[in-house]
């Protein structure tokens, strides 16, 4: 059985939308809005992330109050029990961050290929 694969290396940009001192938008809730979308569900988002439904509750409730309208709705419970849905603006917000990561990696582009040559390969290669 091969063992894990060597860890590459790589140049992730940051970005983070501040409103006062919250953080309306970054790489955490981003995260968190996709699986979201992926889950119908903020408690199974949670566990697909490794966050606690606190955590993530805490995120939305952030995100929510930070933007004029709300980026996650919550689904009532029923027979097959409640949820969570991203909003129309929740889905824009998620795509324009998305779309802000490519441009900022391509921005980056020509710093990062001559950091690249600085670096070390990583072990195991």
């Amino acid at each position: 059985m091969p063992g894990p694969k060597p860890s590459k290396t790589t140049c992730r940009p940051r970005i983070r939308i501040k409103t006062g001192a919250e953080i309306a938008l970054g790489p955490g809730k981003v995260d968190l809005l996709e699986a979201i979308e992926r889950t119908g569900s903020i408690s199974a988002g949670a566990r697909e992330l490794g966050l606690s439904y606190r955590r993530a509750w805490d995120l939305v409730d952030t995100m929510n109050h930070c933007f004029k309208h709300p980026l996650v709705a919550r689904i009532k419970g029923g027979k097959g029990g409640g949820g969570a849905q991203l909003t129309d603006e929740g889905r824009e917000m998620l795509d324009l961050y998305r779309k802000m990561e490519i441009k900022a990696l391509k921005a980056i582009d020509p710093e990062w290929k001559s950091v690249q040559k600085s670096l070390k390969s990583p072990p195991g290669k």
